[in-house]
């Protein structure tokens, strides 16, 4: 059992980026922030994944429940559904570790609008081992977090949203000896702000704020003392979008996410040292993290041609505390009718050891808006992404 649980950590440490030469130099110097279930720090749709993994200040659309659920009641159609489906390190040879995302929308009028969202994480097949290293039986660890959301504008310009979510975990269920091991689960709640500056042609500001995963800790045993935290965030953007002959529209975002997670303690600190940091409470803990630099940041690109036909750009990078992790993104979307596809991609970088864990992700889409209002858009045919 001692292989397997080594083995499952170092894919911990690969699910959230950070690579193996990084984290060794530096281990002694930093301490990374790590949460349970960070599947819930991935970007799960392929026009954030295409402009550098942000959404909290884009244009609204069907997945901006995963970003900023304020954004829906600026949506331009009254409803949609979007599924997603992203092989999750795929550069180091996993075939069957994956997210897949499913999110709606309706909007009850022009005010106010309902939502909600599933991502679901696999982790594949794991052979479990023995002290020796000889096989048992094997397990598949799976996670998802269900949500339920609601936004309203509190003007024509501004709009605040909600949603409540549930988080599941079953990391070593099928594991031999797991009677001391249970499936994890939560509660947690997202809150966003997002301002529309934008005319009826498209152009102008939109700025966005958001608190993210923001609820109580999670433990895979019965001691209540060994909760861990879970990925809350805060992350605020802006972004501009400029219109030309109302069919081409540039937009330019920049986002910064903060991680709101308390650093542990490090390599040469005491087990009280340890007790202390488990048993912070939830609130303590994002009061906490502001005293350690657990940061990303964000920009992307996006244009589009009338409304049908959409090319992104995005950079992205965090910070020590984080992984120190960078990469550029690009991405592209068809609309056709109701019908939308929007594909993303993780450009390769580095080499040998400092080679990104991340390297050639690729992201895939499939989109359907509802109920479209041939007035607002021209034509049936032009549907917003």
């Amino acid at each position: 059992m001692t292989h397997s649980l080594k083995r499952f950590c170092l894919a911990g440490l690969l699910l959230v980026g950070i690579s193996s030469h990084g984290f060794a130099q530096d281990a002694d110097k930093i301490n990374i922030v790590t949460t349970a279930v960070p599947f819930l720090r991935i970007s799960p749709d392929a026009r954030a994944g295409g402009m550098g993994d942000m959404g909290v200040s884009t244009s609204a659309d069907i997945n901006s429940q995963f970003y900023n659920v304020a954004k829906y009641p600026f949506a331009k159609t009254n409803s949609g559904v979007g599924l997603t489906y992203t092989p999750w390190l795929k550069d180091l040879g996993l075939s069957d570790v994956f997210l897949a995302s499913l999110a709606g929308y309706y909007k009850l009028d022009e005010q106010q609008a309902i939502s909600a969202s599933l991502r679901y994480f696999s982790l594949g097949n794991i052979q479990f081992t023995d002290a020796l290293g000889n096989d048992l039986n094997q397990g598949r660890p799976r996670e998802f977090g269900l949500d339920l959301g609601y936004s309203r504008k509190l003007s024509d310009k501004l709009s605040l949203g909600v949603a409540l979510r549930y988080i599941y975990s079953n990391l070593a269920g099928n594991a031999p000896g797991a009677n001391a091991y249970k499936a994890g689960n939560t509660v947690a709640g997202d809150v966003g702000i997002y301002y529309n500056g934008a005319n009826e042609e498209g152009q102008g500001w939109n700025i966005g704020a958001a608190f993210s995963n923001l609820g109580g800790k999670i433990g895979y045993t019965s001691d209540a003392t060994q909760k861990n935290f879970i990925p809350a965030n805060l992350g605020v953007g802006v972004g501009h979008t400029w219109v030309t002959n109302e069919v081409h529209k540039i937009s330019l975002n920049a986002e910064l996410n903060k991680l709101l997670v308390p650093a542990p303690p490090g390599q040469d600190a005491s087990q009280e040292d340890f007790d202390k940091y488990n048993s912070d409470g939830v609130v303590s803990g994002w009061m906490k993290s502001f005293s350690n630099n657990a940061m990303s940041y964000a920009a992307g690109a996006e244009y589009v041609y009338n409304d049908q036909f959409a090319l992104r750009a995005g950079y992205y990078a965090d910070t020590r505390s984080m992984g120190k992790r960078s990469y550029f993104t690009m991405g592209v979307g068809i609309n056709y009718n109701i019908f939308g596809l929007n594909f993303s991609y993780l450009l390769p970088s580095g080499n040998g050891v400092n080679r990104n864990p991340l390297s050639n992700t690729l992201r895939f889409s499939l989109l359907f808006n509802l109920g479209a209002d041939a007035e607002e858009t021209g034509s049936t045919n032009k549907i917003a992404f």
